[in-house]
């Protein structure tokens, strides 16, 4: 019969063992880093670690163990890297990308540009957050939003990033890969869709109803047994806006009480979402680079190699400097074939170290790396 107590023992005397040889390996990488800052040579050698793993795993025989050897030295030889990348980014070689830093953005005599028409969400997250006196104009897409921010046009832009039942805007992440500008903020606007028609629009007449398709799908339960053609817009509030030009009572549209009020139309019904805590996010861009004091969220994309276990290896950098992961999506990359990149937010400040070491443990180990903003966070 084994027992159990002296296995334990034993394993006891094991690990002891395994955390002093830990600490000797440690020492050792540390030398290892001040030679590469002296020498300009990477802190990741793909080729010298698959080169190691395979020598290791040769010294044991069954599959099991194999495995067992591979996903240990792998943590081992992680561990050895995130350490050399905080002695790097501490030293003079910092990757770290310059940004301004300010007690609060300066909202004062500033031109926002937003997507849509006046009514729309976005027009309500421009007011929200900047408020009603500010100088706001409007742009048909989402892509001429940027462009405006690009070429100087605007001071800020607000677009919608996600919704708290419709899930994320997919245009708003693609136009952030591939813009320079920067989120600076964020904003949170409550949805309450209403029904809106021209006055004395009767129900019964009603053949076709308008709004954004995530609009329609927020008030799917209300509009299921309707019986009414479906018709998407670009945004809520041009769909009211078609409605109060076309003058017609067979159709109506899904939007805003502001921009029933804005068009002169009539409310129909009220509070016709599904979810009574629909929320939209919106993030406030600029072309500069600023982050205020009160910073506490990142927002990063990435592409990592189309490898089994790289995501994880790319994450481990967050969890390893004890920053706290919020949000992870991904979406394709529409120049090669069944890969993605992915869009993460976490918790924290450019200027601290646990989020400087990971950036450039990321930065060192993806394929490509992009910061998107560092900003206050509304949730």
């Amino acid at each position: 019969m084994i027992d159990l107590n002296e296995s334990r023992k034993k394993l006891d005397i094991i690990d002891k063992q395994i955390v002093e040889l830990m600490k000797q390996r440690l020492d050792i990488s540390r030398d290892v880093a001040e030679y590469k800052i002296a020498n300009n040579k990477p802190v990741f050698d793909k080729e010298r670690e698959a080169d190691k793993l395979k020598t290791l795993c040769g010294m044991i025989e069954d599959d099991f163990g194999k495995r067992c050897v591979d996903e240990l030295f792998k943590q081992i030889m992680a561990m050895s890297r995130k350490l050399q990348y905080g002695i790097l980014e501490s030293g003079e070689l910092s990757k770290a990308s310059p940004y301004e830093e300010v007690e609060a953005l300066n909202k004062k005599g500033c031109h926002v540009i937003y997507q849509g028409v006046p009514g729309a969400n976005n027009h309500a997250a421009a007011l929200k957050y900047f408020g009603e006196d500010v100088d706001c104009s409007c742009v048909p897409t989402f892509r001429a939003v940027m462009e405006g921010i690009k070429n100087g046009e605007a001071d800020y832009a607000v677009l919608p990033i996600d919704n708290s039942t419709a899930g994320i805007v997919n245009d708003t992440y693609d136009l952030l890969r591939e813009y320079d500008n920067y989120i600076v903020a964020e904003e949170t606007v409550k949805i309450e869709h209403a029904l809106v028609g021209i006055p004395g629009t009767k129900l019964s007449d009603v053949k076709r109803v308008y709004s954004h398709p995530q609009g329609l799908m927020q008030c799917a339960r209300y509009l299921e047994d309707k019986g009414w053609q479906q018709i998407g817009a670009a945004n809520t509030a041009i769909a009211a806006k078609k409605i109060a030009e076309e003058k017609d009572t067979t159709q109506v549209a899904v939007a805003s009480e502001r921009a029933a009020k804005i068009y002169g139309l009539e409310i129909l019904a009220s509070h016709i979402n599904t979810s009574g805590v629909n929320t939209t996010r919106f993030v406030i861009v600029s072309r500069k680079r600023i982050v205020t004091k009160d910073a506490d969220k990142i927002s990063i994309c990435f592409e990592i190699p189309h490898e089994a276990g790289s995501l994880y290896s790319i994450l481990s950098h967050i969890m390893f400097n004890g920053l706290n992961m919020t949000k992870i999506e991904s979406r394709p990359i529409s120049e090669k074939k069944w890969e993605f990149m992915f869009y993460v937010d976490f918790n924290g400040h450019l200027s601290d170290a646990a989020v400087r070491n990971c950036l450039r443990g990321i930065e060192e180990e993806a394929i490509a790396i992009k910061v998107l903003g560092n900003y206050k966070s509304r949730e």
